[in-house]
């Protein structure tokens, strides 16, 4: 467990301007409100899902997986606004656990694997690891921060 770093201004927007992707909530949600739908609507199983606010998101809950725990981490920290997460999830099964990488500029999935794999037609690896947050191995942007689960 600990305190992973993302870049404030960059990611998803859940909170004040509108995403043009995102569905308009029927209500006004509050942030943690927006940020645990946001969970859901990504179906990553969490239990007992808790978001708090201090200095920075403290997220607590269990899930079965590492995978899952980094899913729910990355989810959070690439929301605009959001400049640190706390992490106190536990897991139940764990798995060696993934790095995380800051997405560049030029930076493609191909390119980031060559990078960790030596290998670009590895990007599936990447790509799959990092569903359901992104739909498309090409929408990546800089700033973004990506799960690099070991070979």
């Amino acid at each position: 467990m600990g305190l992973f770093s993302f870049i404030k201004n960059a990611g998803k927007s859940l909170f004040g301007k509108k995403d043009k992707a995102a569905p308009t909530p029927p209500v006004e949600l509050s942030k943690a409100d927006a940020l645990k739908a946001e969970i859901s609507r990504l179906g990553i199983p969490v239990n007992n899902l808790n978001i708090g606010f201090a200095d920075h998101i403290a997220v607590s809950g269990s899930t079965a997986t590492n995978a899952d725990r980094e899913k729910i981490i990355l989810t959070l920290g690439n929301v605009t606004g959001v400049g640190s997460v706390g992490d106190n999830i536990t897991v139940t099964n764990p798995e060696p656990e993934s790095v995380f990488h800051e997405v560049k500029s030029g930076d493609t999935l191909s390119k980031i694997a060559k990078d960790v794999y030596g290998d670009p037609m590895k990007y599936p690896v990447i790509f799959e690891a990092n569903k359901p947050m992104l739909e498309h191995p090409d929408k990546i942007y800089p700033g973004q921060i990506l799960r690099i689960p070991p070979l």
